[in-house]
């Protein structure tokens, strides 16, 4: 069967010492005091989808693209797309909803004012929209964003709306808005839902399990979205301790491997942006 020419390659802009695993034992206030490794893993990541001549989507924290406004540069200058992902990797449901909607306004402002070109796309930490903080959805409406990525189609300890439209769809907001929302993609099964595409789930699984449940997904002619994050190809990363043994797993498992599986899962599938799928299944306009 021909590829599926429309799925879209993500990548999370988050240094390693931001993750929520790791949250229980490095308070937001301590990050400048860690050794930033944001810039040379992201470049890593650029140099494969290079290698394979694809594009991605970056969502990028505002608190590294404050930092590091040239990386930013750089992405776009590959013809990336670049995207929110807020200002400072919180819960979303864990915060005030006045400081996530300035969180929200000045994480795409920022990013508008390093690139010059509008941001459309968000996707929140954690994919922390959830049944608790909907309410986001019509922040972001709000904002000017135009799709979404953040709500993960299954049951977790940190997220998930099991129930969700599984596929790329528009969905109306609380208070009536329009948004187009792309969840991360899972594998319907009898027995229950398989989350396939990316980070963890991918250092976890051996690599033929995600390219059949990936390529499963394409067989039912679906374009899927992968995520992964700068800090997944980095196995020499400093280690952070008082951890639990589960966030230990959760975080430096397979990180050795991570890299070279990128590569062949960028040989297997084509991808693109996620704008330029959504435009593709006519779920956003071109407006170039």
């Amino acid at each position: 069967m021909e590829k599926v020419k429309n799925n879209a390659f993500t990548v999370d802009v988050e240094d390693y010492f931001q993750v929520e695993a790791l949250s229980g034992a490095v308070n937001i206030n301590s990050w400048d005091k860690f050794e930033c490794r944001v810039v040379a893993n992201t470049r890593r990541i650029l140099k494969l989808l290079d290698d394979s001549e694809q594009k991605a989507t970056f969502f990028i924290l505002g608190w590294v693209a404050k930092r590091y406004p040239e990386l930013v540069k750089e992405i776009a200058a590959e013809n990336h797309e670049i995207a929110s992902h807020g200002m400072s990797h919180q819960l979303i449901y864990n915060q005030e909803i006045d400081v996530f909607r300035k969180e929200t306004f000045d994480s795409k402002a920022l990013l508008e004012d390093i690139i010059q070109r509008p941001i459309i796309g968000y996707r929140a930490a954690t994919y922390s929209i959830t049944e608790k903080s909907l309410w986001a959805l019509d922040i972001l409406a709000e904002a000017g964003y135009q799709y979404d990525s953040s709500i993960f189609p299954m049951r977790h300890d940190k997220y998930g709306i099991p129930d969700i439209c599984p596929v790329p769809h528009v969905l109306k907001t609380p208070n009536g808005s329009k948004l187009v929302e792309f969840p991360i993609s899972t594998l319907k099964r009898k027995f229950g839902t398989i989350p396939i595409a990316g980070g963890g789930y991918f250092r976890l699984f051996p690599y033929f399990f995600s390219k059949w449940g990936l390529r499963s997904i394409n067989k039912e002619q679906r374009p899927f979205v992968f995520y992964i994050h700068p800090w997944e190809v980095d196995a020499e990363q400093p280690r952070v301790g008082n951890i639990s043994l589960f966030s230990k797993f959760r975080h430096y498992n397979n990180l050795d491997k991570c890299e070279s599986r990128l590569a062949r899962l960028l040989n297997d599938f084509q991808f693109t942006t996620m704008e330029k799928t959504l435009i593709d299944l006519n779920l956003l306009k071109n407006n170039n």
